[in-house]
């Protein structure tokens, strides 16, 4: 368990750079990293062309590679037990038909992901010329919420990128690790994920407009810190509720009669809500109101209101509880024993729900105090044993 702020990235960039010395026989010219990340506010947001504020976190994707003279991939996954997988571009670009999906929550089908970035590139008009030999591990706990998907999608387009000579495009390489992961693996993301990975800041959360991707960075106060709090509960989303609630989302666009629920007032969805069935009107309830929330976080944070910026999660995480219905009993012990501690902003789950972690903004002084004090008492409420991780906005997807 995990209580003071999160270890450095180097020893997962040491662990693959020297496995790849030992495979290969030589240092990889290349390795690229890309983060995951916790949403601090936004959820359920993005895939409704509505607003989110996530950061990039100090956890990340590395991958050592080296180019190759022909299409042929090959890449080592460290951490599911040293599993290779081969693949061509030519290959992949005739695959099997996208959509198809797979269960994406498996330890067999990581490489999935990895074979979708070289289909969706390709699909979108990417030049790639040449493949690349690389062994891949991370420190992003899987299924966790936290994006640990988008970071090997983003680490391995990077890859994609460097081997073909392709000049670096970060918002379309995350539209298209999207599309791989929409319609290659079949979970129906939204951009969040992959923009933010792509395009972190160090310092900063970033304030996405899903509709236009437009992108401003949003300053972190100096005293505050963002604490993630891994419950030691997992989901699957291809498995989960995820594609219902998103049904049930465009249900509700259809109603008002506007392409996605961000098109939707407050002042609107008080006005006509009533025409919907109970659970489409809370389905989009918590839609509308979470894209005022997020919006009013955003300037919270720019001014430096932790206080504010902490009520605002709060009111989030009772929207997802009580609206959306993607929480679960640890989700919301690990948020409630969080405010108990008098260093708290605010916390709520975060990620796509049913399991993972949540989030709580604290002040820095207090934060090993509460990792401590968090941790013991989550694990004494329900017997499991949490991660509890301090974490620092990074930048997004490079080559380092």
């Amino acid at each position: 368990m995990a209580t003071a702020p999160t270890p450095p990235a180097a020893p997962v960039r040491d662990r693959v750079v020297a496995a790849f010395r030992a495979q290969f026989a030589a240092d990889p010219p290349h390795v690229a990293r890309a983060p995951g990340r916790v949403n601090l506010i936004g959820e359920h947001t993005d895939y409704n062309d509505g607003f989110v504020l996530p950061m990039a976190i100090d956890r990340a994707a590395w991958l050592a590679f080296r180019p190759r003279d022909d299409d042929r991939v090959t890449v080592r996954a460290l951490d599911f037990g040293g599993a290779v997988d081969a693949f061509t571009l030519a290959e992949v670009r005739g695959g099997r038909a996208p959509g198809a999906g797979v269960p994406a929550d498996a330890a067999g089908d990581w490489a999935e992901y990895v074979r979708g970035v070289a289909w969706a590139l390709q699909e979108g008009g990417v030049p790639l010329a040449r493949g690349w030999d690389g062994v891949v591990a991370g420190d992003v706990p899987v299924g966790a919420g936290l994006s640990s998907s988008a970071a090997l999608e983003l680490a391995a387009a990077r890859a994609f990128a460097a081997a073909s000579g392709v000049p670096w495009d970060a918002t379309r390489a995350a539209r298209l690790a999207q599309r791989a992961e929409n319609a290659w693996v079949g979970v129906n993301s939204g951009i969040m994920d992959q923009l933010i990975s792509a395009e972190g800041r160090a310092g900063h959360a970033l304030f996405i407009d899903c509709r236009s991707l437009a992108l401003r960075p949003v300053p972190l106060p100096d005293d505050v810190a963002v604490v993630v709090l891994d419950t030691a509960t997992r989901r699957g989303l291809v498995d989960s509720a995820y594609n219902e609630r998103r049904s049930q989302c465009e249900a509700a666009a259809r109603y008002f009669g506007v392409p996605a629920l961000r098109d939707v007032t407050e002042a609107d969805f008080a006005a006509r809500a009533g025409g919907l069935d109970d659970v489409t009107r809370r389905r989009a309830r918590h839609v509308v109101t979470e894209n005022a929330r997020t919006l009013a976080a955003a300037d919270a944070f720019a001014r430096g209101d932790a206080a504010e910026a902490g009520r605002l999660m709060d009111a989030s995480h009772a929207s997802l509880r009580d609206d959306f219905a993607v929480s679960r009993r640890e989700l919301d012990a690990i948020v409630e024993i969080s405010r108990a501690h008098p260093a708290c902003y605010g916390a709520r789950m975060t990620g796509a729900g049913f399991g993972g972690c949540g989030v709580a903004l604290v002040r820095r002084d207090a934060a090993s105090d509460f990792a401590a004090r968090t941790a013991a008492a989550y694990q004494a409420a329900t017997g499991l044993t949490p991660a509890v991780y301090v974490c620092s906005a990074s930048q997004g997807a490079a080559l380092e």
